[in-house]
This record gives structure tokens, C-alpha cells and sequence, in this order.
């Protein structure tokens, strides 16, 4: 029987269960290593997933076996975890919250490879304070998701709005704009859409808002109401267990720069230096951004 393992974490007790189960075969990478992992990226990582829902993407047999996306909070998850309430489409659904860093090693212990945050906060479930394009590429070449992210940087400056860049462990880049809670999740969206129609018709030969073959695809989907993305310092479920990383835009350009450079295993000095310092204090509205992009439209003649 695979043992368990104790962890004390602050004032909590958290017991990994069959610690020694690999989650990762190829890689070695067991349950008590990505709990290691997420006890020690917790202070960079949780200023990013309290007060909101999380939507765990769990995998009991590892990567090789299968995987479920859990919303509503199990019943034996312990009273001390924090749980939000949230209106859904036919009623309500009670998710868990990650405020501490026991948290985080517990749903390490349940398998959870991947926790995917909400883009609002759960005091106020629809208004959000990120804005996230997902730049997914047509193929695994990570020159066009270098370009696009360039190109996207250009025009979010033209609009007045901050971003951060982020790998995303996967196949592409996440490009994140703080927002200031003012505006609904729609119209958070309706923004989203709109500045992706302008870009693509920008660089139609090369980016597009739909998924097409040969053009890198502009995703904004994730920004409607109670949709999730991965959050900064999360495992993903790859071979080799990629971490999503936050990056200044400076390092866009590294040559040695992939999608899925980091590992839970080679983090390098990713914890000691901070991109994004700063970035949330300056979330935008809707309204000026949308009055800059119209302006832009009926300049260049293009996206409505």
C-alpha cells in the first residue's frame, strides 16, 4: 500500500494519500511532488486564486488515466477549506475557494493537477477584474504566438489598457489586462471580442477570431460569465508537468522562450523575480476602451 505522507502547513495538518503515486510516469513526478510544488510556488500563486471559484481538473491515475473538471466542492473536503456559492444556469453551485496554502496542498493531495480560477472574485461573481486573450496556435510552431502576442501588446497600448503575458504550459501564450470590477462579464466580453475583431483584421493573413486552419486563433471565450483559465504557477497536465509562468513583455523574444519551458521540476528563478508587480492596481473599465476602439475602427476603416 502506497503510504501517506503528513504535511504541517501553518495551523492546518494536510495528509497526502498514496504520496508516492506517480502523476506523471515519464517524468517521476509523484502526488507528494506536486504537492511540494504548490507549497512552494503558494506565494506567488495564491495572490492570484483568493476570493474567487476554482474549477478543478483532477486525474486520480495521473495523466495517463482519466481526467474530470470538478465545480461543486466534494462533501468530505474539510470544514476549514472555503467554499463560495454561485448562481449557474439552472440554479446555483457551491465551488471551492483557495485563500491559503493548505488549501492548495490539499487539492495537490486529491489529484488536482490543474486549479482553473474564475476571472472575478466571488464577492461579486460577475464583474471581473482580468480580461484574458488566449493565443492558441494553428500548429505547434511558437513563432506565430511570439508575433500575435507583439502584435495584441501594440494594440492594448492603443487602447490605454495594462497587460501582463503569461505562458500557459500548453500550446500558447495569455495575454491579461486588469480590470477594475465596474463592468458586467458581458460586457467584459463584448470588449474582449471586439478588440480580437480588430486585430485580426489588422493581420487577416494571419490571425483570425474563429478556429481556422494556417491562422492563429484569438480566444476570448474564456471571459464570459463563470468560464475559468488556468492561473499563474499551475501544473498542467502534459507530459513533463509544465508550469504557466507569468513573463515580463521583455522576454517575449528570448529565442529559448516555449510555451511549456518551465517544469514543476526545473522552475529556475521564476519564483524571485515578480512580471506582473504592480499590474492588478491598474485594472481599466470598459467604457474608455471601447470609445478608443471605435475611434480606431472608423480610422482604419475595419472591425466593427
Amino acid at each position: 500500500m502506497s503510504p501517506d505522507v503528513e504535511l504541517r502547513i501553518g495551523r492546518r495538518k494536510v495528509t497526502v494519500k498514496r504520496a508516492d503515486k506517480e502523476l506523471f510516469p515519464q517524468a517521476g513526478i509523484t502526488k507528494a511532488d506536486l504537492a511540494e510544488h504548490y507549497r512552494r510556488v503558494a506565494p506567488r500563486m495564491l495572490p492570484e486564486l483568493r476570493g474567487r471559484p476554482l474549477m478543478l481538473e483532477r486525474m486520480p491515475d495521473g495523466i495517463d488515466g482519466d481526467r474530470f473538471y470538478q465545480k461543486a466542492v466534494s462533501g468530505y473536503f474539510p470544514d476549514w477549506i472555503r467554499r463560495a456559492t454561485v448562481d449557474k444556469e439552472d440554479g446555483e453551485v457551491t465551488h471551492v475557494v483557495c485563500d491559503d496554502t493548505a488549501t492548495l496542498v490539499y487539492l495537490a493531495g486529491q489529484a488536482c493537477i490543474t486549479p482553473h480560477r474564475w476571472l472575478s472574485r466571488a464577492d461579486e461573481p460577475r464583474r471581473p477584474d482580468r480580461l484574458v486573450f488566449d493565443l492558441d496556435p494553428p500548429a505547434n510552431d511558437f513563432e506565430p504566438v511570439r508575433r500575435a502576442a507583439h502584435r495584441l501588446h501594440e494594440l492594448l497600448e492603443e487602447l490605454d489598457l495594462p497587460s501582463g503575458l503569461m505562458t500557459t504550459g500548453s500550446r500558447g501564450l495569455h495575454v491579461v489586462v486588469p480590470l477594475n470590477r465596474r463592468d458586467d462579464a458581458d460586457d467584459v466580453l463584448a470588449l474582449a471580442r471586439a478588440t480580437a475583431r480588430t486585430l485580426a483584421f489588422r493581420y487577416e493573413q494571419e490571425l483570425t477570431t474563429e478556429p481556422r486552419k494556417g491562422r492563429l486563433y484569438l480566444d476570448v471565450a474564456r471571459n464570459g460569465y463563470a468560464q475559468t483559465v488556468v492561473a499563474p504557477f499551475g501544473v498542467r497536465s502534459r507530459p513533463g508537468a509544465p508550469v504557466a509562468v507569468p513573463l515580463g513583455w521583455d522576454e517575449l523574444d528570448d529565442p529559448e522562450l516555449t510555451t511549456r519551458r518551465w517544469t514543476v521540476t526545473d522552475l529556475g528563478d521564476r519564483l524571485e523575480k515578480d512580471p506582473w508587480e504592480g499590474l492588478a492596481r491598474h485594472g481599466r473599465g470598459v467604457t474608455a476602451a471601447n470609445r478608443r476602439l471605435r475611434g480606431l475602427a472608423q480610422s482604419e476603416g475595419g472591425a466593427k
